[in-house]
């Protein structure tokens, strides 16, 4: 039996020209894309005037979708995970999904298209040491975020992680509350787009940052 190919395919934060080749290449070929929203994604190949048949996964998808997507595989059909921005799987419920055929006892061939993530593009413009560095994804909503911002004061590496434009204020303040007045901060807004703005001080000085509330945030702290 033929088994369909799962690309998992990187797709610009902002900017649409860092859009690899050979992911383009790979949106051409397979003969379904998963994505996280069909009208961002519908844009996306619209741009590069690429038409295939869209199929939604996101964060809502059920086990019946997961199993509906290996049956697709099973039958032979290649398909492309894209998520809205970024690389599917980075804090993104496309994670769920590989690890799903990953461990499955079809011989289903994972192939990853390499790209932009916020992650190593905010990491690669810090300043901060970047040998090791903690991901830590999105802070809790409510419970734990205490906890999610007090374990940083004592990491011994980079911390990286997202937040919001809906709580990108709270956030700053909760840093500010339980690290330390010296501790660096880097604090990237619009990565790759028109707007993109780059707030580098320390903790102490984060009161007189002037962060919109506009936009996606990756924020980086440092001893």
């Amino acid at each position: 039996m033929n088994y369909g190919k799962l690309y998992i395919v990187a797709t610009p934060i902002g900017n649409l020209g860092d859009i690899t080749l050979r992911a383009l290449e790979t949106l051409k070929t397979v003969d379904i894309i998963l994505c996280e929203d069909t009208r961002v994604t519908s844009k996306l190949l619209a741009h590069f005037e690429i038409s295939k048949s869209l199929v939604s996964y996101h964060h809502h998808s059920d086990e019946k979708k997961v199993s509906e997507i290996r049956e697709l595989l099973e039958q032979g059909k290649n398909i492309a995970l894209v998520t809205d921005a970024g690389t599917p799987g980075i804090s993104d419920p496309g994670n769920q999904l590989v690890k799903f055929i990953a461990n499955s006892s079809q011989p289903i061939e994972i192939i990853p298209i390499p790209g932009v993530s916020a992650v190593v593009t905010a990491l690669s413009i810090s300043g901060f040491p970047t040998d090791k560095f903690l991901f830590l994804g999105f802070p809790p909503h409510k419970k734990g975020r205490k906890t999610f911002f007090e374990s940083i004061t004592n990491a011994e590496h980079t911390v990286v992680f997202y937040e919001s434009s809906h709580r990108i204020k709270k956030c700053l303040s909760e840093l500010a509350k339980v690290l330390k007045l010296e501790m660096k901060v880097c604090i990237c807004r619009e990565l790759t787009k028109k707007f993109e703005t780059v707030y580098r001080g320390t903790v102490g000085g984060i009161g007189d940052m002037r962060v919109l509330e506009k936009g996606e945030f990756v924020i980086l702290v440092s001893n």
